[in-house]
Parts: C-alpha cells; sequence; structure tokens
C-alpha cells in the first residue's frame, strides 16, 4: 500500500497551475512534483515560502546527486517561487542569485549502421517478430521518440502520404514521411499479423500487447534488450540511442541540419547542433585509424 503524501497548501496549487493551466507533460509535471517532495522532506517542518537564498543553497551544497540533478531541483524551484510572486504571495525569488551548477555535455550514444543492420535483422518467425520489426524500423527510420511511438494511433498513420503524424513535446504536431522499407513492413504487421496479437479485441494504438492492450515503455525496453542480445550486441540501448543513430547517420550522409531539426521535433536547432559535434568526433577518430596519422 502507498503511502499518501500530504503536500503544502501552495505546492499543491503550483501543481494544479503546472497540470491544468500550464498543460506540463504527465512525465514533466511527475518530475515537478517528486522533486518538491524531496525538497520539503529535506526541510522537514519548514515552509518552503520561507526558505531563504542561503537554506537553497545549503540544500544543493548537501544534496548527493550529479550537477544535472541539482539544476533541475534549482530550476523547480525558480519556477514555484516565481508562481508565487505573481500570486502575491511572496515578493522576491530567492533563487534569483543562484547560478545554475555547470552541466557537463555528453555526446549522445549512437550505433554504428553496421550495428543497426544487426539490430533489424529479426528472424521473422511469428506475429510478434513482425510487430517487433515495425516497431524497429519505424523508430531508426523516423527518429520519433518512444512516447511518440507508443501513441501512434491507427488514425496517426496516412498510408496514402506514406506518411504519420506525431505528437511532440507540448503538443506540437509533425508529420514525417516513410522510408519505403519502413512501410513494407508496417504495413506487413498490420495487414497480417495485428488482428492475430489482437484477438477479438479492439484498439486504436498501433502497436500492441499479448494481452491487446497499448505496448508499454517497459514493455518495449524489455524486447529491445532481448533483440540486442540476440544480435550480438553488446552496448547498453535504449530507443533514444536509435533516435540519436538516425539523427547522426543523416548528418554524415549529408542531410542539412534544419532537416533533422524538424524531424527531431527540436524546439531550438541548438539542440540538433549536438549531432555536428558527434560527427567531427567520427570523423576525427576514423582519421586517427588511417596508416599515415601514426607517421
Amino acid at each position: 500500500m502507498k503511502e499518501s503524501i500530504i503536500l503544502d497548501k501552495y505546492i499543491e496549487d503550483f501543481l494544479n497551475y503546472l497540470k491544468y493551466e500550464r498543460k506540463l507533460s504527465d512525465n514533466t509535471y511527475a518530475s515537478y512534483r517528486y522533486n518538491l517532495i524531496k525538497i520539503s522532506n529535506y526541510f522537514k517542518s519548514e515552509n518552503l515560502i520561507n526558505l531563504t537564498e542561503d537554506d537553497i543553497r545549503t540544500f544543493l551544497y548537501n544534496c548527493q546527486e550529479n550537477s544535472k540533478s541539482k539544476a533541475h531541483y534549482l530550476t523547480v524551484l525558480k519556477s514555484f517561487y516565481n508562481y508565487l510572486i505573481d500570486e502575491e504571495i511572496i515578493k522576491i525569488n530567492p533563487c534569483t542569485n543562484i547560478k545554475m551548477p555547470k552541466i557537463e555535455k555528453r555526446l549522445p550514444k549512437f550505433l554504428t549502421e553496421k550495428e543497426v543492420d544487426s539490430l533489424l535483422n529479426i528472424p521473422l518467425t511469428h506475429p510478434i517478430d513482425y510487430r517487433n520489426k515495425a516497431m524497429l524500423e519505424l523508430l531508426y527510420a523516423t527518429g520519433i521518440r518512444i512516447s511518440e511511438l507508443l501513441n501512434l494511433t491507427m488514425a496517426n498513420y496516412n498510408i496514402e502520404d506514406e506518411s504519420i503524424k506525431v505528437m511532440g513535446k507540448g503538443s506540437k504536431e509533425r508529420i514525417i514521411p516513410l522510408s519505403e522499407i519502413t512501410m513494407k513492413y508496417l504495413n506487413l504487421y498490420l495487414n497480417e499479423y495485428r488482428n492475430f496479437i489482437l484477438k477479438e479485441k479492439q484498439s486504436d494504438y498501433i502497436f500492441i500487447n499479448y494481452t491487446g492492450k497499448k505496448m508499454s515503455r517497459q514493455g518495449f525496453f524489455k524486447i529491445l534488450k532481448q533483440i540486442c542480445q540476440k544480435s550480438g550486441i553488446n552496448k547498453e540501448i535504449s530507443p533514444h540511442v536509435l533516435r540519436h543513430s538516425f539523427a547522426t547517420h543523416l548528418l554524415n550522409n549529408g542531410a542539412d541540419l534544419r532537416i533533422i531539426q524538424e524531424l527531431l521535433g527540436h524546439e531550438n536547432i541548438s539542440t540538433t547542433e549536438i549531432y555536428s559535434h558527434i560527427s567531427k568526433e567520427k570523423i576525427i577518430e576514423d582519421y586517427k585509424k588511417h596508416p599515415h596519422y601514426k607517421k
């Protein structure tokens, strides 16, 4: 039985504001709530509206988490106090003079084209295999997020235009074209094997599990891990690695960064630019392997 958590009135009001007025995604809302609960537990009986700049600095200093997590705590607190200022509950944001922790930028992991070929080379012997093949082909060929993949419904697939409509972050829609090979395996799954998995049940979602319900993130992670093991890929792979692989391979093959930005659904080009760093790293790595490098 889960322990019920009683939140401070101001925190509860702020969370309701995020959920119903700001309309944050479920994941973002949950992360804000989780962070505010952790901060409240740290200060115990002390009300968050009474915290000073020194209190917050002390919390961040004692927080046994990485810089990225500390930065998120600070972002949540700043947003909370700005809300309280707008509501005329407090006059000053105690986070104003606190600088964001420096976050070490890490290049995203990606697969080589050869590794992707191994991953996609699934033996097709069962209806489930055709579903898995269609999911992987779609992920790699479009670069969509796992949440976007699992939320696809039959209405999102336009077979005549050979495209899918994706609902991305911030409820922003984008249309993504599909390749011939992706269409082949998606249609094969939908036309010949999906009903076998559904049995006599009904579902609007394209990708469903053996119970006929929408495929879960946990279910897909389990499938991906099993396929990696059978393919002989020893890297730690997540659906996001396929997204990074999609963008990196496009860039390496001459695609424009703006096109990749649109396909990935990035609001800012700066987010997409990290893939140009990956390409430079790859060029340097390949150059160092050249026989003339050591001469």
